[in-house]
């Protein structure tokens, strides 16, 4: 009989940010989230700098609207959307706690800089 590792239940926040971090994991869904901090724009639109499919581009963009990081309007076919901010902050803020831990790499070169430049005068 194999042991199989316990399964854990995740809450609806570590769900959402998950999701999020996948949604942010490909270079052209963050690209495209680039694009809609310039305002709304249409799948089409969304679509022209990428050497993609739109159907591809519109997978991206199904992956960002899970993630809650888009929204789209629809007026019959065309598809309007924009960028949702709210879900990038609670990622900021879960990378935030880890902040102290960058800090003291920082401080850590600061003073090996400091250091080498006492040396040289």
């Amino acid at each position: 009989m194999s042991a199989q590792a316990p399964v854990v239940e995740l809450a609806p926040a570590a769900e959402r940010l998950d999701a999020v971090f996948f949604a942010l994991s490909d270079p052209v869904r963050r690209a495209i989230l680039e694009r809609l901090d310039e305002g709304a724009l249409l799948v089409s639109e969304i679509a022209e700098p990428f050497d993609i499919s739109l159907q591809a581009v519109s997978r991206h963009i199904q992956v960002l609207v899970r993630a809650g990081l888009v929204t789209q309007a629809r007026s019959g076919r065309i598809s309007r959307c924009s960028l949702e901010a709210a879900p990038l902050a609670e990622a900021a803020a879960f990378l935030n706690r880890y902040a102290k831990y960058w800090q003291a790499q920082f401080e850590t070169l600061a003073a090996h800089l400091d250091r080498i430049e006492g040396e040289k005068r």
